[in-house]
């Protein structure tokens, strides 16, 4: 099973041709990750960030750009975690809309103490979650 957020293809998503800009896929990916703490994980970026001293920033990316998605698109975006270390997470991705992938990948995650500005293990109560969400995944 995996975590999933939509978002609608924007003006400011468009090239000049009308079909989203490739920067802005990875925008929308942050974006769902946002999503995927805050909800599944329980713990919003604000909280994240401010409170616990703690960012996830992306350290790998491996994408394919299947079919172009276009001005007034709704994309679905799926998260599904596969694997979890102690300080990253292995995360697949697929953006989809009318029936089509648009966008298919993997992210790594870092858990990341943002004053020291180096990874730092996941804490207790977002592991326990990812590997509830990896484990619905299997």
């Amino acid at each position: 099973m995996a975590f999933e957020t939509s978002t609608e293809v924007r003006f400011a998503h468009v090239d000049a041709a009308g079909i989203v800009f490739y920067p802005r896929y990875f925008e929308m990916l942050n974006a769902a990750v946002e999503d995927w703490c805050a909800g599944p994980l329980g713990v919003d970026f604000r909280t994240m960030h401010i409170d616990r001293r703690i960012g996830v920033p992306t350290v790998k990316l491996d994408v394919e750009f299947v079919s172009p998605s276009l001005l007034g698109d709704r994309l679905v975006i799926a998260l599904r975690p596969r694997e979890i270390g102690r300080t990253s997470c292995r995360l697949d991705f697929v953006f989809a809309g009318d029936g089509r992938d648009r966008l298919r990948g993997q992210a790594v995650l870092v858990c990341m103490d943002v004053d020291a500005q180096r990874a730092v293990p996941w804490p207790d109560d977002m592991r326990a979650r990812m590997v509830a969400g990896l484990a619905e995944a299997l």
